[in-house]
């Protein structure tokens, strides 16, 4: 069936006139590539921020690190000093010649001595 230009259909009735469509349309076309530029240079933005913010978060975390690691060493010379001082204690203390029965042997973990111990000066950097 022939296709006519009544109004009845829509596609054709709601269209602009030939030579002001293609100029609507450049302008949208325009306005939609500034929109999604604009959107483009956001989202870069937006990308390059948490790099940044996940290179400061690293460098801070490397930090922390190297500081645990650092207190972890100066721990474990206090713990190698007391226990050098605790076995040349041992011959000479009379507590332990005596027949009172001894205290049960204390096992410390590595947390244990941490904040208590840590303010002695002998230890600090």
């Amino acid at each position: 069936m022939p296709h006519s230009s009544d109004s009845s259909d829509s596609s054709f009735s709601r269209s602009p006139p030939p030579g002001k469509q293609d100029s609507s349309d450049d302008v949208r076309k325009v306005q939609r590539r500034e929109k999604n530029r604009i959107a483009a240079q956001k989202s870069r933005q937006r990308q390059t921020q948490k790099a940044d913010t996940l290179h400061l978060e690293s460098e801070d975390l490397e930090k922390q690190n190297a500081a645990l690691r650092k207190e972890i060493k100066q721990l474990t010379e206090e713990m190698k000093y007391f226990t050098s001082v605790l076995s040349s204690h041992e011959p000479l203390c009379s507590a332990l010649a005596t027949s009172a029965p001894s205290p049960p042997e204390v096992v410390y973990s590595a947390h244990a001595f941490h904040q208590s111990h840590v303010s002695s000066t002998r230890f600090q950097p």
